[in-house]
């Protein structure tokens, strides 16, 4: 039976260092994490989902919760016969990293927690997520993508980035995307779980994100007993693709000590 999830599967032919997993965030797909499939895929084995609901994956309607993303992820990994791994996600996709953490800690080597936060929902967001998957449902993805293309990268971010992340928001599903909505919002508090974790981690964010603040970057900083911080300068919501040399040189650096302790 083919895994559940579509998936690139890059490198790693002949390498002994730690897979690499890479989870997006919402309402985005696999490809957003090209500037590092390429980067890393040379030296060791890269593997980026797209998640129930986006990108080329089946879509689910009515609630995908983040621990059925996890499940997802876990099994992929065992039908890929990668049994450790270094795992990580930006933003929602950090929060399923994290989540990953909760239910199969002994299977990772490693964390990068890129743009996002451990905290529950709270009363008023649970609200606001139910009110805009009944708007994604109602009219598409178009118009939301219009609204926070500014946000999820920066305002004077490159035209073919901007172009990249309009893209794949407008090519979301609106049901798997109110899906993940709903699910997110009866996300768990992390905030404990975070200082439990007993191998190392990378926070990366970017200095102008507005929806995961440097604030909330130091925060998760400080909870995690090994953890390195990393703000990368001139980029919003999403690092990695506004300016991937920076991003992949804090990854190359992290990588390189996990790989060393493993």
């Amino acid at each position: 039976m083919p895994p559940f999830l579509a998936y690139d599967d890059k490198g790693g032919e002949s390498s002994r260092l730690l897979p690499l997993v890479l989870v997006h965030g919402h309402p985005f797909d696999r490809s957003m994490w090209e500037p590092q499939v390429a980067a890393f895929s040379s030296e060791r084995r890269v593997i980026a989902p797209d998640l129930r609901g986006y990108g080329a994956s089946p879509v689910t309607p009515g609630t995908t919760p983040l621990p059925l993303h996890a499940e997802d992820i876990g099994a992929l990994l065992d039908d890929l016969g990668v049994d450790a791994f270094v795992l990580g996600g930006l933003s929602m996709g950090g929060q399923i990293v994290m989540e990953c953490y909760r239910r199969f800690p002994d299977r990772i080597r490693g964390l990068v927690l890129a743009d996002t936060f451990p905290d529950p929902e709270t009363p008023e967001g649970r609200r606001s997520r139910a009110a805009m998957a009944e708007r994604l449902l109602r009219e598409g993805m178009r118009g939301y993508a219009d609204e926070v293309l500014e946000k999820m990268v920066a305002p004077y971010a490159d035209a073919e980035v901007k172009s990249h992340v309009h893209r794949m928001m407008t090519a979301t599903d609106p049901e798997g995307a109110a899906a993940a909505l709903r699910g997110r919002a009866e996300r768990p508090d992390y905030r404990e779980l975070l200082t439990t974790v007993s191998v190392p981690a990378l926070v990366v964010v970017g200095s102008d994100d507005t929806y995961t603040p440097v604030s909330d970057a130091e925060t998760m900083h400080a909870a995690l007993p090994d953890s390195t911080l990393q703000v990368v300068e001139g980029a919003a919501h999403m690092p990695n693709l506004e300016r991937p040399a920076e991003f992949n040189a804090a990854l190359a650096g992290f990588l390189a000590r996990v790989d060393g302790r493993s």
